[in-house]
């Protein structure tokens, strides 16, 4: 299995014709994880040919329109489509609450079973293959980052095991989980036999100013995915309204030494994000400004 990411919205508050509000998707095997739900996030699926039925977590980073909007939508629409799940939330505190009110607002069948659960700073999910961690960010409001985090697996030295004669089967898979084995009256240590593959590492650090959270978070990322509103001639601007910059988000990269940048929430001011990223390419050299539709894997 491999992390899937794909960008459904790259605007920040106001949609344009190129760009949807927030939302992004990583796939990994059978988990769908979305992290945001911008106003239109279901059609931006539709568009992208992902099944809603995909989606097995949604993850809030925090309560702004341009972040939430596509819940209502989104929730209707899975209903219809046979979930057979059950759809678990996160976000920050409040969002349990904020859900509620979405049921008492809206007026459409709930067929589907939902989950939601308020999370502070720490790890808060944990499956076979990954784990889920969230900082709080410096926003105007509670606001989360998240770090999607594939564990390290065993990988089999085939060599080696080929030269014993060691067959393909059970004892390949207790090497695999681990455990040291014994063939032909001889003990077999793991660590020979097998080499760690360090699993890959996704950061999505949504609206805030450059803080203490978003460096915990993002630090040694494979890939770090991070707001950056306004150019750097408008830190001003971008400070009263807590945001990053390009910049800082560059300077967030190298500090925390990530291996690639993708930046994102774009004011709609810009009609091209080629001033964003060469302001960003000053101070972190791969860095790429995320569109509508995108896809990386990891």
């Amino acid at each position: 299995d491999y992390m899937q990411i794909l960008f459904l919205g790259t605007s920040s508050m106001v949609p344009t014709k190129e760009r949807n509000q927030s939302a992004v998707l990583v796939s990994y095997g059978s988990e769908g994880i979305l992290v945001d739900c911008g106003e239109g996030t279901q059609r931006q699926l539709k568009i992208a040919g992902v099944k809603l039925t995909k989606i097995t977590k949604i993850l809030i980073s925090h309560l702004h329109g341009d972040h939430v909007l596509g819940l209502p939508g989104m929730i209707q629409s899975m209903s219809s489509a046979d979930y057979n799940d059950i759809l678990n939330i996160y976000g920050p505190v409040g969002t349990k609450k904020f859900v509620e009110n979405l049921f008492k607002t809206f007026l459409f069948d709930r067929k589907i079973e939902i989950q939601v659960r308020d999370i502070k700073s720490g790890r808060f999910s944990e499956s076979d293959d990954l784990i889920l961690e969230a900082q709080s960010l410096e926003h105007n409001v509670d606001t989360l980052g998240y770090s999607i985090i594939e564990k390290d697996k065993r990988k089999i030295n085939l060599k080696f095991t080929k030269k014993l004669g060691i067959p393909d089967g059970p004892l390949l898979g207790k090497l695999q989980d681990g455990k040291n084995i014994v063939w032909k009256g001889k003990k077999i240590n793991v660590d020979d036999a097998t080499d760690i593959v360090k699993g890959k590492k996704a950061t999505i650090i949504s609206d805030t100013v450059p803080c203490k959270g978003a460096d915990m978070l993002a630090k040694d990322s494979d890939l770090l995915i991070s707001e950056a509103t306004y150019a750097s001639d408008l830190e001003d601007k971008s400070i009263e309204y807590g945001h990053m910059t390009s910049k800082q988000a560059a300077e967030l990269a190298n500090r925390t030494g990530s291996k690639k940048l993708v930046l994102t929430h774009f004011s709609a001011r810009y009609k091209n994000t080629l001033k964003l990223e060469e302001d960003a390419r000053d101070y972190f050299d791969d860095v790429l400004c995320a569109e509508d539709f995108m896809k990386i894997n990891l």
